[in-house]
């Protein structure tokens, strides 16, 4: 393999942690303002996610770095093809840590309501606009001969980027529910498990809808991953259903994990391909830099990555335990 392949594997690694992490908190965030019927409840749905969500979004930083460093021309089309939704992202994210952290410095309802709907938003247009990009960097957008953005930003807005964003969003809420099932305690996990099995269906028909069109956009290649992707959601439904709420998780964090393998894999070897000219298609060989950075690259990343997973996992393991009402 070359060092190439093996980057495009690792930012594929990236976004799988990236999304099965971020993905139970963009969910847990849409829920403190639609499911938790008053502060209490808020704050412990908050308290489920308060030490990781911002460990988890280490993985985007990572990722996106890792794509800048080792694809630089691809980083170029994506950044710039998708400024709006990237820009919107950004904001987003922006707000939603800035709610975290600024909900409870004042004992005021009104208050923390206003920071309450700025978490939401900024929870729930990132993981719209992320299925929403991942779908077009799959399909393809109109490309020049020198990988230059030529469409605008209704060429991003086709059926099966819609799909996507409706997709992502979805089954985010789902995981995101389970998750609170699994972490709390008392009413709140009670409801949660009674949403996680009432809403499940959703999303599991709209993965099972994209997964299917994207087999049959790309044909065999994703058609394994796919339907293990299924599989995984299904099995999550069942054992959501018997309250099995660890294993339910893994099933969504399967299920979502192995989405964005197959996207990944349905991809290759391009990394953008061009709806325009042919010629404008930026591939694994003609995205990438020197072979002398993939090199120094491989060696920092040999180094420190172990460090960072240790570490988030060792913060999971601190903070395991269920979180109670008090």
């Amino acid at each position: 393999m070359d060092l190439s392949t093996f980057w495009f594997l690792a930012i594929a690694f990236l976004f799988v942690g990236y999304f099965v992490l971020e993905g139970f908190d963009f969910g847990v965030g849409v829920l403190m303002r639609t499911f938790a019927r008053d502060d209490a409840e808020r704050r412990q749905l908050l308290g489920t996610i308060g030490p990781v969500w911002d460990g988890n979004e280490v993985w985007l930083i990572t990722g996106a770095g890792a794509m800048f460093a080792a694809f630089p021309h691809w980083y170029a089309s994506v950044f710039s093809g998708f400024y709006l939704p990237m820009l919107v992202i950004l904001l987003s994210l922006i707000v939603r840590g800035v709610a975290f952290e600024f909900r409870g410095k004042r004992d005021d309802a009104a208050w923390r309501a206003r920071w309450d709907w700025a978490i939401l938003c900024g929870s729930l247009l990132p993981a719209l606009l992320w299925g929403l990009i991942f779908a077009n960097i799959v399909r393809g957008v109109p490309l020049a001969a020198d990988h230059d953005y030529t469409g605008g930003l209704v060429d991003l807005l086709n059926p099966f980027a819609l799909l996507g964003a409706a997709t992502f969003g979805a089954v985010f809420v789902w995981h995101g529910a389970v998750f609170v099932a699994l972490k709390t305690t008392g009413e709140v996990r009670d409801r949660a498990n009674r949403l996680a099995s009432r809403f499940g269906p959703v999303a599991v028909a709209l993965l099972v809808g994209f997964l299917a069109w994207l087999v049959v956009d790309r044909g065999q290649v994703a058609l394994w991953l796919g339907g293990a992707a299924a599989l995984a959601a299904v099995f999550a439904l069942a054992t959501n259903r018997v309250r099995r709420e660890g294993w339910a998780f893994a099933g969504t964090a399967a299920a979502i994990g192995l989405t964005v393998v197959a996207l990944f894999a349905a991809l290759h070897p391009a990394v953008l391909p061009s709806t325009g000219d042919p010629a404008g298609t930026l591939t694994i060989a003609n995205a990438a830099a020197s072979p002398y950075s993939l090199k120094v690259m491989t060696w920092v990343a040999a180094l420190f990555l172990p460090l960072v997973l240790l570490y988030q996992g060792w913060t999971y393991w601190v903070f395991r335990k269920r979180v109670t009402a008090h």
